[in-house]
């Protein structure tokens, strides 16, 4: 069973995924759902989501697309002010999430063990999840990134079994391409990527397993880039920030593929 599931998963999703992040209000997050499922039409080979803050799940609950969260808390209920649970968030709409974005882990100090936690809980509300991870400048100077990835990987990810795994979607955030003036090239982008891949086979001693999870790049992607970058082997589509506040932009990155 386990085998067949993992053949059945051999094709990747391609994934164009926009964070909006803390923008836009109400009648600005619906006109732009609108505007991107209009400018969509019959584009089935790449599957968008689109993640607004969560107080607009509700509102944005019957769209075309995927619509997901940006964070959660990984308590079923309690003394958690501010927080959401799976259980709320599901209940207004969302049908993904994101865990360990940068943001998360830098801002709001979100550790590796925690992102675990936050991977189980998840998994437990089969609730699908964009993984996110990625290094920082210094570690990228360093010339230690690979193990630094490897590392919040093997910490939060990859005590999950063989058939979770494939179920996973990774976004690799260079976070030192990141408003420092320094720019990821495309060969960077695929290394990082296939990195990743050669990873989770080491580690799964499987090559259909490596190969049946979607990686998606998120560093700066916007239509300028996405079409080089989505041509090397190992990116699967894009977890777009800026870009995806503009539905032309956001459906120009989705038919680079």
């Amino acid at each position: 069973m386990v085998k067949e599931k993992l053949f059945a998963k051999m094709s990747r999703k391609k994934i164009v995924a926009g964070n909006w992040k803390m923008n836009l209000i109400a009648q600005e997050a619906i006109a732009l759902v609108e505007a991107i499922a209009q400018l969509k039409q019959n584009n089935t080979a790449v599957e968008l989501m689109v993640f607004p803050p969560a107080i607009y799940l509700q509102a944005l609950k019957h769209t075309s697309l995927k619509v997901g969260a940006q964070n959660f808390h990984p308590a079923e209920k309690g003394a958690f002010t501010g927080e959401l649970s799976l259980n709320q968030l599901k209940d207004v709409g969302a049908s993904i999430v994101l865990i360990g974005h940068s943001e998360r882990r830098e801002l709001f100090l979100e550790s590796n063990s925690f992102l675990k936690e936050k991977v189980d809980a998840a998994f437990a509300h089969k609730m699908p999840i964009i993984f996110c991870c990625g290094e920082p400048l210094s570690i990228r100077e360093a010339g230690t990134a690979l193990e630094f990835v490897t590392l919040q990987l093997t910490e939060s990810l990859f005590h999950l079994s063989p058939v979770q795994m494939v179920d996973v979607t990774i976004a690799y955030e260079p976070i030192w391409a990141i408003g420092t003036g320094k720019t990821a090239t495309v060969e960077e982008a695929e290394a990082m990527h296939k990195g990743i891949r050669a990873a989770i086979e080491a580690h799964y001693q499987s090559s259909v397993i490596a190969d049946s999870v979607s990686i998606l790049y998120g560093g700066s992607c916007n239509a300028t880039n996405a079409a080089e970058l989505f041509a090397c082997p190992n990116v699967d589509g894009g977890l777009i920030g800026g870009a995806a506040l503009d539905a032309a932009s956001f459906i120009a990155i989705a038919n680079a593929f």
